[in-house]
């Protein structure tokens, strides 16, 4: 487990009593709210609003007015209107939304989404060429085209009308398109500008609507905007909050038959609806459609009314979301084989790797799991025909954007922000690019930059979580971006069990604190990779849930993160002060030496260790979990004076060399043929004769 740095707020008790009295919330909500500002019945009621009154009047939208002119004059001259959508997730919800509502109107209308391998993304000109010899005379972009100056002024030479409704950032000049809605234009005053692209859109289709069908619409679309909304990880507060409350309950229970199929094909049909079956189960399925170059199905997806159909489609996502791990993962086994080769924890600040015949659909994925791994910046470029196409993911405390921007003159072209970038670039430049971005990353991350955080709303005791305090955090729903799912954290919990499950790909730990006993999952670490054992005390972040299980419902909690308590790093800090002296002066008595000398099969069980768990060579862990492990495994007394004693044996028989940053000890194994012989050790036989 990395070393991450924890957050920790410290709501007012007083008024997270007042609000839970005052509105009625359980106590642990009251606190959640409290920390993170919304501490009076009126904010919590204005932050927690879902009512559909909440939704501001489309007609403030800049432009909108002109975007509804020239649409209804388009159904009315039974002009043929094009939806350009985008392949994501949000891209293709919102063509979805727009086009069923166009067609409702007896609109004469189709979609284009450039296909995300050959065509990449947005507008072109080559499609503007095509679309027009469709007869296409009026184009509306969902989530795309605000930045499409060239293809727009192509568009109007052919004689196409363009309405762009976008939502990224725009530039000071916008294109000179019919309409542009965009809530973050700056000449536009609405008053929220979090909308996801999908959002856009249908405060289009509202708009159209006019506010006698703001209810019907609301009922139509909203299970497909929630999906494009949570799946763009927009901020889950003002609109988006009222959009996807309305959409998580039509979720349940949705006239669309995609969705419907899509649901049971997943096995999510039975399932309370929450933003974290979108983010986990629905939305992966649909992005694995446009990443495997297949977008046209799952837009076929949510506007068929075949029943037969629909259920085909969906299981073809679903099959197409196996394929897509597939790729993932052999690209994923191909970048760890070369990192463990080659990825050095005290130099390397960022991670640039190429391959050839690399799926560029998936590469950003792959990006994202390295990034996490190393906590390092990450850039993979897929290199076919001579160009590499990459995608890179960040930390907060890196701006990758910057970084691509420092090496533009490489680049084809590249674009994105702070945390995720994409990037064009000749092979021939590669190398190039990759020293040139690996120096700027060395000039701006200093030691502590990259540091992981854990943000917790408050630290709680056992008292604070029941059964009915649990249930009631749902009232804090729906999660997401800017309204996280609440994490507590607890001090001094005894690991009573550690049990390895799915092929120790998690584990399952009973932790005990004043009698109580908690089951706690923490997913994807093996019992191997705890920084803790059997029998140690532990402080833990968590989620807490209710967990049901053949009828019976218990409180289950879901760690973020576990840390060693303060009882079990004081008692290693006094041994380490012996090994300190003993290393400075030597000055230990016979006692003090006792505790810090490794017997035999000790330093067998800390070699034994090293050796199963490095890869290529390296093995990077903190040291108080390193001794807690070796203890765990061999069931043998190995404090951590005796793990650092046995490594200067190691060190001194020319066995390895180790290091440390970053709070992690780096253990670097050196080539070595034949049996070490360490009865020599000048280390062990200075310890033996001060313990006599």
């Amino acid at each position: 487990m990395k070393m991450k740095k924890w957050v920790t707020a410290t709501p007012d008790l007083d008024k997270a009593r007042s609000l839970s009295e005052a509105c009625g919330f359980s106590p642990l909500a009251a606190a959640v709210l409290c920390a993170r500002g919304v501490d009076t019945p009126e904010k919590a009621r204005h932050f927690l609003a879902t009512g559909a009154e909440g939704l501001y009047d489309p007609m403030r939208l800049r432009d909108m007015d002109k975007a509804v002119a020239a649409i209804r004059e388009a159904i009315e001259e039974q002009e043929k209107i094009i939806v350009f959508g985008d392949y994501d997730v949000d891209g293709i919800t919102a063509t979805c939304v727009l086009l069923r509502y166009l067609r409702s109107q007896g609109a004469n209308a189709d979609y284009y989404i450039p296909n995300r391998l050959s065509e990449g993304y947005g507008l072109s000109c080559a499609a503007m060429d095509a679309l027009y010899e469709q007869g296409v005379r009026l184009i509306v972009t969902v989530d795309s085209g605000v930045t499409a100056f060239e293809e727009t002024e192509y568009a109007a030479k052919l004689g196409i009308r363009m309405v762009i409704t976008d939502h990224h950032e725009c530039r000071e000049e916008l294109p000179a398109a019919v309409a542009v809605v965009n809530p973050r234009r700056a000449d536009c005053d609405y008053p929220f500008d979090e909308l996801a692209g999908v959002g856009v859109a249908f405060k289009l289709i509202c708009a159209l609507a006019g506010p006698a069908g703001l209810t019907q619409v609301l009922d139509d679309y909203a299970d497909l905007v929630a999906l494009g909304t949570v799946a763009d990880v927009m901020p889950i507060v003002g609109e988006n909050r009222i959009l996807v409350a309305h959409g998580l309950e039509r979720l349940a229970e949705t006239d669309n038959l995609g969705l419907e199929m899509l649901l049971r094909e997943s096995g999510q049909k039975s399932r309370r609806m929450t933003s974290s079956v979108i983010s986990f189960i629905l939305a992966p399925r649909i992005n694995a459609a446009g990443r495997m170059g297949n977008t046209e199905q799952a837009v076929e997806l949510f506007l068929t009314d075949d029943a037969a159909r629909a259920q085909e489609l969906a299981a073809l996502l679903c099959e197409q979301n196996k394929e897509r791990q597939a790729a993932e993962n052999e690209i994923l086994q191909q970048a760890l084989a070369v990192l463990r080769k080659s990825y050095n924890p005290l130099e390397d600040k960022i991670i640039v790797l190429a391959g050839e015949g690399w799926h560029h659909g998936v590469i950003g994925i792959v990006s994202s799991r390295i990034c996490d791994r190393y906590a390092c910046p990450t850039i993979l470029i897929a290199v076919d025909d001579g160009i590499g196409k990459g995608s890179g993911r960040s930390m907060a405390g890196f701006n990758l954007f910057e970084a691509l921007s420092d090496s533009a003159p490489l680049l084809d072209k590249f674009g994105g922000h702070e945390l995720a970038a994409g990037l064009t670039i000749q092979a021939d430049k590669i190398e190039e690019f990759t020293e040139r971005i690996k120096a700027y990353a060395e000039a701006h991350i200093k030691p502590g930059d990259l540091m992981p955080i854990v943000h917790i709303d408050c630290a709680i005791t056992p008292p604070y979580i029941t059964e009915s305090a649990v249930e009631g955090l749902a009232d804090l729903e729906p999660f997401g971006m800017r309204n996280q799912q609440p994490v507590f954290s607890m001090e001094n919990l005894y690991v009573e069990d550690i049990t390895p499950i799915s092929s120790d790909r998690h584990v399952r730990l009973t932790l005990t604190k004043d009698g109580v006993s908690y089951t706690a999952m923490l997913f994807g670490t093996g019992a191997g990779g705890c920084g803790f054992a059997q029998g140690n005390f532990v402080d833990a972040a968590f989620h807490l849930e209710i967990n049901e299980y053949r009828g019976r419902r218990t409180v289950q909690m879901v760690l973020k993160d576990v840390r060693l308590s303060e009882c079990e790093l004081l008692a290693d800090q006094k041994i380490l002060n012996l090994y300190n002296r003993y290393m400075s002066d030597g000055a230990l008595t016979a006692a003090e030496a006792r505790v810090l000398l490794p017997q035999r099969p000790e330093l067998v069980a800390v070699w034994r260790h090293i050796i199963s768990r490095a890869e290529e060579g390296r093995l990077s862990v903190h040291s108080n979990a390193l001794s807690r492990r070796v203890q765990w495994e061999s069931k043998r007394e190995v404090n951590i004076g005796k793990l650092f004693v046995c490594l200067d044996v190691f060190s001194e028989s020319q066995l390895l060399s180790y290091n440390f940053r970053d709070g992690l000890l780096n253990i670097i194994l050196k080539p070595y043929k034949g049996k070490a012989d360490i009865s020599q050790s000048v280390v062990l036989g200075t310890l033996k004769s001060m313990s006599q």
